[in-house]
């Protein structure tokens, strides 16, 4: 079992005010639209282009998370990803565009949640009435870098800006050598361009999940215990519920998972550990974190926030505060994630009448047959 002292639990949270932006991330940096654009590595090897960027919590996890914050107006250009990109809208109103050339959009608010599919073009705007911010979260340690829209490369060499072949920002205002161009990833032609394939609106929609869509249920064995309750809305694949009404609207494969949690004040979580690395990203409200068997080192998260938690750790999750708390619960892996409760958990859970089902589901103790047997 993993153990945590104060001063590693606390160099897994990331504070709003921790967040260091890069306004040189990527090749459309300088294009006129797009210059204000600022990119954050806050959790996982990162994906930017320059060797600017900080990552806070550079340790591999299986995903990668980061974020975009833009004025009004300013826009993130068309660029293809190989692995799985999601959006999480923490702010603003925002205009994502798919397709060749952008020719599809779907504006997403606040508490959306969009997963685009790999290898189409996509882009986004800023199109709210001010500073807005997006949330993202990346599938795999090495995504790949990204491929730009050709005429966004070629637009960048007017600005002195190429892409070598080993994905590396080079900016010839900044003293760098022009590239020869067999040392620059090309523009991708015209041809395969028009041949990567088409994602119709209604495809995207279903790979939307607003906060008018969230279906939240309890979400776990303790959910009639006194103080407990907590609910999970799953959003990409198989998270942390052991509600067997739940089911994810996404499903293909990403890498990760990721559902909302939703607690309200003065509810917890009771112990559990879980054998996979687990991210929160805090909405609203305030959680405290406490961690190994014996309760002994806590932290308290505030909206904005980014935690990482290790994989093998024993952890609560209570609200702290007045107001009900909403975070973003990312979890490695495409698989089904078992949170295991401690003996007291599950003890006091029979006394209310449930059980653990075979498949890690809740359920009423009477009808199982171990249960049963015992009685």
């Amino acid at each position: 079992m993993t153990t945590l002292s104060q001063s590693e639990a606390e160099a897994r949270r990331v504070k709003r005010s921790d967040y260091v932006s890069c306004t040189v991330a990527f090749i459309d940096c300088k294009k006129p639209g797009s210059h204000l654009k600022e990119n954050y590595s806050i959790i996982g090897p990162g994906v930017t282009s320059s060797s600017d960027q900080v990552i806070n919590l550079p340790e591999a996890h299986g995903f990668n998370i980061g974020a975009a914050a833009m004025p009004n107006g300013i826009t993130n250009n068309l660029h293809i990803h190989f692995t799985a990109e999601v959006f999480i809208v923490q702010k603003g109103e925002w205009t994502f565009r798919w397709g060749s050339n952008g020719e599809n959009e779907f504006v997403g608010r606040e508490g959306d949640i969009v997963s685009v599919p790999t290898w189409i073009f996509r882009g986004f705007t800023n199109t709210g009435p001010d500073d807005g911010w997006l949330f993202t979260v990346l599938g795999g340690d090495n995504t790949g870098g990204v491929i730009f829209h050709p005429e966004i490369i070629r637009e960048a060499a007017d600005y002195g800006l190429y892409i070598s072949s080993e994905n590396t920002l080079i900016d010839t205002s900044r003293g760098d050598p022009v590239p020869a161009p067999d040392a620059c990833i090309p523009p991708m032609p015209d041809a395969d361009v028009a041949a990567l394939r088409e994602v119709s609106h209604a495809e995207m929609r279903s790979r939307v999940v607003t906060e008018v869509d969230r279906d939240f249920l309890p979400g776990f064995i303790d959910c009639d215990l006194p103080g407990c309750g907590a609910e999970l809305a799953p959003v990409i694949g198989y998270g942390l519920t052991q509600n067997r009404d739940h089911a994810s609207p996404i499903t293909n494969p990403h890498g990760f998972s990721l559902e909302w949690l939703r607690l309200a004040p003065g509810h917890r979580i009771s112990p559990f550990t879980l054998s996979d690395k687990m991210v929160l990203l805090i909405r609203k409200g305030q959680l405290r974190l406490t961690f190994n068997d014996g309760a002994d080192v806590s932290v308290t998260l505030a909206p904005w926030d980014t935690y990482s938690i290790p994989a093998g750790v024993v952890r609560s999750i209570e609200t702290w505060g007045e107001d009900t708390a909403e975070a973003v619960v990312v979890v490695a892996g495409d698989h089904r994630k078992r949170p295991i409760f401690d003996a007291e958990t599950l003890s006091a859970a029979q006394g209310r009448g449930l059980g653990l089902d075979a498949g890690g589901f809740v359920a009423k103790a009477a009808l199982l047959p171990q249960y049963r047997r015992a009685g």
